[in-house]
C-alpha cells in the first residue's frame, strides 16, 4: 500500500490529462482527490521505512502495457531546486512512477513529458519549467498577483506554483475549498520553497556583509552531495538520488509540522479572536484555551483576514502549572516593542507586594520589561489587562514601550 510513496524517489513514469497546464492561482485550482496519499506517510517513514527503496528498479519489458512518463532535468552537478522540483512532481499520480531523465541533450529532453531547470524555456502549456534564460524574471507575484512574494522563481518555485496545491491535496487529503490548504500552500512557499528559489538565483537575504556564514541550509546540504572536485569519480547519479531522498524527507517533515501543529494553532487563535468580545467588551483581549500555543503570527494574519478594527492588545492563557498569564501583543513579529505594555509601576514587582500595589488579588509577577505578567486566576490576569487598558485610555502614552 505504500508503493506510491516509495516510487516517488525512484528514477521512473504516468498521464497528461490531469496535469496543470497554466499557472494555478486562486481562480485556477485543480486538485486530485486520490485517497491513497495521506500525511500518515510521514509517520510511516519515521517508523523505520525509508523513502528510497533498496530493491532494484523494476525492469520494464516490451510486454508491459503501461505508459511511463519522463521527467527531464539536466545532468552533471545538481542543485536543490531541480531536486525539489522532481520530488514535487513524483508525488502526483501522473508522475508517481515517472523516470527522471538527466541530460542536456535537446533531442532526449524533447521526448520528456515535463522538463525542469534545463532547456531554456518556460512554457507551462508544454510543461517546460526552466528559469535560466535571460528573458526570465517571473516571481510568484508576477504569475499570481494575489500573492506577495517577489523572489525570482527557480525550477522548484515554478513547479510548486503550478502544482503545489494538488501536491498538498494529495499529501493531506484537504479539500479544494478548504482554507487550511491555502494557508499551508502559502506557508510552505514562504518558509521552505522561497529559500531554495533565492539561493539558486543568487538573491541575497539582506544588504551588507554577513556577520557569520550559514552553511547548513537545504541547498548547501544538497550541494555537498555532489562529487568533490578532486574525486576520482565525477558520477553524480548516486548523489542525486541521495539528494532526492533528503529533500523529500525534509519537505514532508515540514508539511507534517505545519499540518499537525501550526494549523491547529491557527484554529485555536481564530476561535479566540472571534470570541474576544465575550472575554472583554473592548475586544482588545483574547483568551487562548491552552498555553504554549504559538499565537503571534496567526494573530497578525487573522486580524487582517477578519478585518479587526481595534488592534488586540493582550492575550491571556493558562500555563503548564494551572496558573494564568497575560502577555502583551507585540507591535510586529520581529520587534520587542508592544502595542501596549503592562503598567510601568507594576514591572519587576512580585506576589503580595504586586497584589497590594495593583489592588488585584492573586498576582504573581510582572516582568521588568512589561511584556508579560502572571496571576493565580483567569479573572486576575483579565483584570490586569483591563486596568492597563483603562489607564491607557486616560493617558494614551502610559505603558507603551
Amino acid at each position: 500500500m505504500w508503493r506510491g510513496f516509495v516510487v516517488a524517489f525512484r528514477v521512473s513514469k504516468v498521464n497528461p490529462s490531469t496535469a496543470t497546464k497554466t499557472p494555478v492561482c486562486n481562480s485556477q485550482r485543480l486538485f486530485s482527490q486520490a485517497s491513497w496519499f495521506y500525511l500518515c506517510s510521514v509517520d510511516y517513514f519515521r517508523s523505520g521505512k525509508r523513502f528510497m527503496s533498496s530493491s532494484p528498479k523494476r525492469i520494464r519489458t516490451e510486454t508491459d502495457n503501461m505508459t511511463f512518463k519522463k521527467i527531464g532535468t539536466h545532468n552533471g552537478t545538481f542543485h536543490c531546486d531541480e531536486v525539489l522540483a522532481c520530488f514535487f512532481l513524483q508525488q502526483l499520480p501522473e508522475y508517481a512512477d515517472a523516470d527522471i531523465v538527466r541530460t542536456r541533450d535537446s533531442a532526449l529532453l524533447a521526448e520528456c513529458d515535463i522538463v525542469v531547470d534545463v532547456g531554456g524555456e518556460f512554457d507551462p502549456k508544454r510543461h517546460r519549467y526552466d528559469h535560466h534564460q535571460r528573458t526570465f524574471s517571473e516571481t510568484f507575484h508576477s504569475l499570481c498577483p494575489e500573492k506577495q512574494w517577489v523572489t525570482k522563481l527557480s525550477s522548484a518555485g515554478l513547479v510548486y506554483l503550478h502544482f503545489g496545491r494538488r501536491l498538498l491535496a494529495q499529501l493531506t487529503q484537504l479539500k479544494e475549498d478548504d482554507r487550511q490548504l491555502e494557508a499551508l500552500y502559502d506557508k510552505l512557499y514562504e518558509n521552505f520553497v522561497e529559500e531554495v528559489d533565492a539561493v539558486d538565483n543568487g538573491v541575497s537575504q539582506y544588504e551588507g556583509e554577513a556577520r557569520y556564514a550559514v552553511s547548513t541550509t537545504l541547498s548547501a546540504r544538497v550541494a555537498h552531495l555532489n562529487p568533490r572536485w578532486n574525486s576520482e569519480s565525477q558520477d553524480t547519479e548516486e548523489g542525486f538520488r541521495k539528494a532526492l531522498k533528503m529533500v523529500g524527507e525534509e519537505f514532508l517533515d515540514r508539511l507534517d509540522y505545519y499540518k499537525s501543529s501550526w494549523l491547529p494553532a491557527r484554529v485555536v487563535v481564530e476561535k479566540a479572536v472571534k470570541e474576544r468580545h465575550q472575554i472583554d467588551p473592548s475586544g482588545e483581549v483574547v483568551m487562548l484555551s491552552q498555553g504554549g500555543c504559538p499565537w503571534k503570527e496567526h494573530l497578525f494574519t487573522l486580524e487582517k483576514e477578519l478585518q479587526v478594527e481595534t488592534p488586540i492588545k493582550f492575550v491571556i492563557y493558562p500555563d503548564q502549572n494551572g496558573l494564568w498569564r497575560v502577555q502583551c501583543v507585540p507591535a510586529g513579529l520581529n520587534t520587542f516593542q508592544n502595542r501596549l505594555s503592562l503598567l510601568e509601576e507594576w514591572r519587576g514587582v512580585r506576589d503580595e507586594a504586586l497584589s497590594e500595589l495593583s489592588g488585584i488579588k492573586g498576582c504573581i509577577f510582572v516582568h521588568a520589561g512589561g511584556f508579560i505578567g502572571g496571576n493565580k486566576t483567569q479573572e486576575g490576569v483579565l483584570e490586569m489587562a483591563r486596568r492597563t487598558l483603562q489607564s491607557a485610555a486616560q493617558s494614551p502614552a502610559n505603558g507603551n514601550s
